[in-house]
């Protein structure tokens, strides 16, 4: 199991690098040593695309001659668990979840006595929008985004259809929304937008979604992420040469890799009606890393059930001992933290998959997975052009 090395080496820490150069900015979290510190200081434009799910040994091992691998300096640790719900909070604020308080794509948040699907802002149970001026997703989280702490101009180059949705907007703050569409081309305008607009200073922060929608859908390692892989490596060569002499330092991560899973290595929780028994409410987290909320007078029999008949696929661990461990990150904890990640933890082995289903909700059938603390979800790829060069 490969845990986030927020002590230099992970997507926390190339935030901090971020913070401390355009704006002075100190997240509580050591700058990266592998980034020219100096030269972040003084670049006029500094942009950062997150292009989701792209792992950093899927990258080395699938496209080790392309111009994205040939740019790659280091790879990077993800936070825990290694999904979009938790790393882009990570790069809206700056902070992993130790501070920002969110955990998964179901967080439980006991505070208002419900599951919530994080990014989308609805109720688990039914789909249903919340009302961000009952319950807004930065009450939930208690940080600020990155934006209102930065001295220079802030750019969010973000697809049409997550621009104005509530999560998005509430960390958005002093940052300027840049909504695009058409795919790759309109992404690459979008950014060299925003460095021909700013007059000072510019932090961009650019998100590509389609590798991870893929890669859910079709695999890792199908020909149709391959096909769009090598479609990202040429619009990526196309935004190096559209941003040549334009003072700016281009870096390129992800939020997490993948693993496929299959079928037989699908663990539904209506499959163990006696592990079922065993729990307060459903499943939280991640399938890839399940957090457990289990009654306290059954904790031996749910014990006992995952050691017995779930060895070979999980690794159970108590909530606590991954919080005090410092996977969520280092320092002062979220005050609800403790709450949100249940009492244990099943940290699922090699392509295992662990869910459970309520009403209205389909069987997830996704073929490439994350989530999970493996090598290949674990680590990302952290590219670094400087565009002057």
């Amino acid at each position: 199991m490969i845990f986030p090395d927020y002590h230099g080496g992970s997507i926390a820490n190339l935030m901090s690098s971020i913070a401390l150069a355009m704006g002075g900015w100190e997240t509580g979290y050591q700058p990266l040593a592998r980034l020219d510190r100096e030269r972040l200081g003084r670049v006029r434009n500094l942009v950062l695309l997150v292009v989701d799910g792209l792992g950093y040994l899927h990258l080395k091992e699938q496209a080790p001659h392309s111009v994205l691998f040939h740019h790659c300096v280091d790879s990077l640790t993800s936070v825990c668990p290694s999904t979009t719900a938790t790393a882009i909070p990570t790069f809206l604020t700056g902070l992993p979840p130790q501070q920002h308080g969110l955990t998964g794509w179901f967080t439980y948040f006991v505070e208002v006595g419900a599951i919530l699907t994080v990014l989308p802002y609805t109720t688990r149970l039914g789909r249903m929008p919340i009302d961000d001026r009952e319950l807004n997703p930065r009450r939930l989280s208690g940080v600020p985004p990155i934006y209102d702490r930065l001295a220079a101009q802030s750019h969010l180059v973000i697809p049409d259809w997550i621009a104005g949705t509530t999560f998005n907007r509430a960390f958005t703050g002093a940052g300027r929304l840049r909504p695009y569409r058409g795919g790759l081309p309109g992404m690459i305008q979008g950014i060299a937008g925003a460095v021909d607009a700013g007059k000072g200073r510019n932090f961009i922060y650019a998100y590509w979604p389609e590798f991870d929608s893929l890669s859910h859908q079709h695999g890792v390692g199908s020909a149709e992420v391959a096909v769009h892989l090598a479609a990202l490596d040429q619009a990526f060569a196309g935004l190096v040469e559209r941003l040549r002499g334009t003072d700016t330092q281009l870096l390129v991560t992800a939020d997490h890799g993948f693993v496929d899973t299959t079928p037989e290595r699908t663990l539904r929780l209506s499959a163990h009606p006696e592990l079922a028994e065993t729990l307060m409410m459903p499943l939280c987290g991640e399938p890839r890393l399940a957090f457990c909320y289990v009654h306290p007078d059954r904790t031996g029999q749910f014990e006992r059930y995952v050691t017995d008949r779930l060895g070979e696929a999980a690794t159970l661990c108590r909530s606590a001992q991954l919080l005090n461990a410092g996977r969520f990150g280092l320092g002062a904890a979220h005050p609800r933290l403790h709450d949100r990640i249940g009492h244990y933890a099943l940290l699922m082995k090699e392509n295992y998959i662990i869910t459970s289903e309520l009403p209205g909700e389909r069987p997830l059938s996704h073929i490439g997975v994350h989530g999970g603390l493996s090598s290949h979800e674990m680590y990302v790829p952290l590219i670094s052009l400087d565009c002057n060069a």
